[in-house]
């Protein structure tokens, strides 16, 4: 729509969630107690943890930022960035874990770039307390839809499609957004169909990602790593939302109906 195109024959359908795989387990699993153990996060540590190919494109130096600030304001924690190698990430990855000793958090953050098969993930979800990522630019947002299915209260950000797949007080805490970048030409190239160095010029600055409150994300860090009874509160709720909205059947029935009401399906 913002570039032209009736909205009238778009209907929005969500990604399906395998909300029958990514479920809670208990702490005391073994694969959970496992997860914890060689991240080397101990029982009496709360885990906050962020997915992501690269940590900074979910938010994660945000949140680091916001952990440095409560001190000792909080029990103590973990912050695991679960990130994939790759040459595309690694300078990020680095960057990253520089930031961490610089705020003098490099004790606190880990940096876990393992491959896991993705069978292995609601293990990982489960093992945390805190599920963190005020995404910088995020297209659905799976991980956390998975994270709300394995029953762990969300920290993100308002804006993007976590307005519409997380509730703000209910399952999620949604931090606000402190900046956005926004460019008014970019560059493309044969990739695209163009000559090498092809500008393209917007007649309006096009947002290309955000920054989220550092201190909205700390206070919410603060509510939910010293009150045990919300975490689980917004769990089950986020647990509940997953199944109702993004389960795979109830996408599929979605998709059915539009199919009947705009072409006469039966």
């Amino acid at each position: 729509m913002r570039d032209g195109v009736s909205g009238e024959n778009i209907e929005v359908l969500p990604v399906g969630c395998e909300t029958d795989t990514f479920i809670p387990y208990s702490a005391d699993d073994p694969k959970v107690k496992a997860v914890r153990e060689n991240l080397g996060v101990t029982d009496d540590q709360l885990m906050i943890l962020t997915i992501g190919g690269d940590a900074a494109s979910k938010g994660a130096r945000e949140v680091m930022e916001a952990l440095a600030s409560l001190r000792n304001e909080v029990p103590d924690w973990r912050y695991v960035c679960k990130v994939w190698s790759q040459p595309r990430t690694d300078l990020q990855n680095s960057q990253d874990a520089q930031l961490a000793q610089s705020l003098g958090l490099s004790k606190k953050v880990i940096f876990s770039s393992g491959r896991v098969s993705r069978d292995f993930m609601p293990y990982m979800l489960s093992a945390c307390d805190v599920y963190a990522a005020p995404s910088r630019l995020e297209g659905f947002g799976m991980p956390q839809v998975e994270a709300g299915a394995c029953g762990k209260p969300v920290i993100g950000i308002k804006a993007m499609a976590m307005l519409d797949t997380l509730v703000h007080g209910e399952t999620a805490f949604l931090a606000g957004v402190a900046q956005e970048i926004s460019v008014s030409e970019t560059i493309v190239g044969q990739e695209a169909g163009f000559e090498p160095g092809h500008r393209v010029k917007f007649a309006t600055p096009r947002i290309v990602d955000y920054r989220a409150s550092v201190k909205d994300i700390a206070d919410y860090l603060r509510l939910l790593l010293n009150d045990p009874s919300l975490r689980r509160r917004m769990g089950e709720a986020g647990r509940k939302r997953a199944i109702r909205k993004y389960d795979n059947l109830a996408v599929a029935r979605q998709f059915v109906n539009i199919l009947s009401s705009k072409l006469g399906i039966n």
